[in-house]
């Protein structure tokens, strides 16, 4: 029977590589762009009659004085326009400037967010995410607490969680820097329900691990994970195939208005379908070597 369990360093170490990649992706490219959400302003979606090209676009903003505008297209041929907060002679105004220089423009969007509103959603969605770890921590202790040392399944998990949050981070960085992308809800909303979907298969692992373990099929706790994750492995993979279609469904048909949740989906469910296969159960693999020395035989009660 193949061993997973044996190639953990290499699985540990493609993680490092592309977690490495992406801090330097945030390093070199500066960090990632808070949406309006988060640092306050208006968000205006435009389209205009004609083509018109991103470039030009920003050109034109930057001689109106909007020197720090961000602009961001969609498939469509909107745009999404990011300034400080306008009032509505400066909408106004802006539209008219845009009109004569562009052509006839249609609004489709828009909102303005103050920065006390912005401060505590960024608060709100901070706390969110901890409260998420944190009961996710406490349930996998306690859905393997007959199980000796279950708290170390719950740290395993959570670390398992962060890798796919660095992960989805990272490359989601990458991609901005390219595309002009920011980090606003619907990113935040996608990283809690990567949390929950990778979380669901971490447990369905370490679920035919305690299994195992008590049907007794080895006294070695590595033979015993690595047989778990042979049992699993195609579940894993078929169920997170499907859920993928869908996504990618999301991300070709829906549009902009949850690209950043779309993105974040696709990019988190592959980042958690192999933290739930090749990082939680190696690391508790390498825990219990480390206890218990090469041998990592059982005794039994």
């Amino acid at each position: 029977m193949f061993s997973i369990t044996s190639k953990r360093s290499i699985f540990f170490a493609i993680s490092g590589v592309v977690i490495l990649l992406g801090l330097l992706s945030l390093v070199t490219f500066g960090r990632l762009r808070l949406g309006i959400e988060f640092s306050s302003g208006s968000l205006m979606r435009i389209s205009f009659g004609e083509e018109v090209a991103q470039e030009d676009l920003k050109d034109e903003l930057i001689s109106l004085g909007y020197t720090n505008a961000i602009i961001q297209s969609t498939l469509g041929g909107d745009f999404y326009i990011r300034t400080e907060t306008l009032s509505d002679d400066d909408k106004l105004l802006l539209k008219s400037s845009l009109e004569e220089r562009f052509g006839k423009l249609q609004e489709t969007e828009f909102s303005t967010v103050s920065p006390m509103i912005a401060s505590e959603t960024a608060r709100n969605a901070a706390i969110a995410v901890a409260v998420a770890a944190i009961g996710i921590l406490l349930y996998v202790t306690w859905a393997f607490h007959r199980m000796p040392n279950p708290f170390r399944y719950g740290i395993c998990a959570i670390i398992a969680l962060i890798h796919d949050t660095l992960v989805t981070l990272g490359i989601f960085s990458i991609l901005a820097s390219f595309l002009g992308w920011e980090v606003n809800l619907m990113f935040i909303t996608g990283i809690l329900a990567v949390i929950g979907y990778s979380i669901n298969n971490t447990v369905v692992i370490f679920d035919r691990i305690r299994e195992n373990l008590a049907e007794g099929t080895s006294t070695d706790f590595e033979v015993v994970v690595n047989n778990s994750l042979i049992e699993t492995i195609s579940r894993s993979l078929n169920t997170s195939l499907t859920t993928l279609i869908v996504v990618v469904a999301l991300l070709l048909f829906v549009g902009a208005s949850i690209l950043n949740f779309a993105v974040v989906l696709l990019i988190g469910i592959i980042a958690g379908t192999y933290s739930s296969l090749f990082i939680a159960p190696l690391l508790l693999t390498t825990w219990e070597r480390k206890r218990r020395g090469k041998s990592l035989t059982l005794t039994k009660t």
